[in-house]
């Protein structure tokens, strides 16, 4: 599996507006932000100040209105759809509160669904996705569907198919929001720990004090700001 890490993520000036009957709705007001390779942050804030948007342009999800997105020195969006959606499959992993599997799927497919989405799978895919299960505890557990996993394992199941690609920008919205405090720390620390085994970029946004101090660096969104 080749690694498409990613040495550098860097915002100036990011705005994102929404048109309404009235005038335009402002949800990002120049957001500025540089990471390198190994770099953790956590964003902080209230809901509806612009963290999930923030997290969406990052991963090339939505466009800014306007300011610049570069990720290891390249404008995502100066790509064609077809291109942006391979470079978003290739460089940057995503973990959301909502775990997003395929019910009808085992865990192994379901990670799998990540290397789907740039090509076909072979054998080295499915032993690297057998060996990311192993990574996050979930070996045994591979032939499972979904609805006989329990929300922290299927966590775990969405975070090793966050991973198959090798991405070098990990991005994660409230990873833990729907678990206990005991499982929502295992999974805190799962993540940080196969960051800084990849060497990548993880940004969380989230409400959970415990995730921001496990990462050690926060910043604050206010009002489209990122304080």
């Amino acid at each position: 599996m080749t690694t498409t890490t990613a040495r550098s993520l860097q915002l100036d000036g990011v705005y994102k507006e929404y048109p309404t009957p009235a005038e335009p709705l402002t949800v990002l007001r120049g957001v500025s932000l540089a990471m390198t390779a190994g770099q953790m942050l956590a964003i902080v804030g209230p809901s509806g100040s612009g963290k999930s948007t923030l997290l969406n342009i990052v991963g090339t999800l939505d466009r800014p209105t306007r300011g610049t997105v570069r990720i290891d020195g390249k404008d995502p969006f100066a790509l064609s759809p077809a291109d942006l959606a391979g470079f978003r499959s290739r460089h940057i992993g995503f973990v959301f509160q909502e775990h997003h599997l395929l019910p009808q799927c085992t865990a192994i497919e379901n990670v799998l669904m990540a290397r789907l989405a740039i090509g076909k799978v072979g054998r080295d895919d499915v032993a690297h996705a057998e060996r990311l299960l192993d990574r996050v505890g979930l070996g045994h557990r591979a032939t499972h569907l979904p609805g006989e996993l329990s929300g922290g394992e299927r966590q775990r199941v969405a975070i090793a198919r966050a991973l198959l690609n090798s991405p070098g920008l990990l991005l994660c919205d409230e990873p833990t929001g729907n678990l206990d405090s005991r499982t929502s720390r295992t999974i805190a620390e799962l993540l940080i720990e196969v960051a800084r085994e990849q060497n990548a970029l993880l940004i969380a946004v989230t409400h959970s004090q415990m995730l921001a101090d496990l990462i050690g660096r926060s910043m604050r969104m206010e009002d489209g700001r990122l304080i």
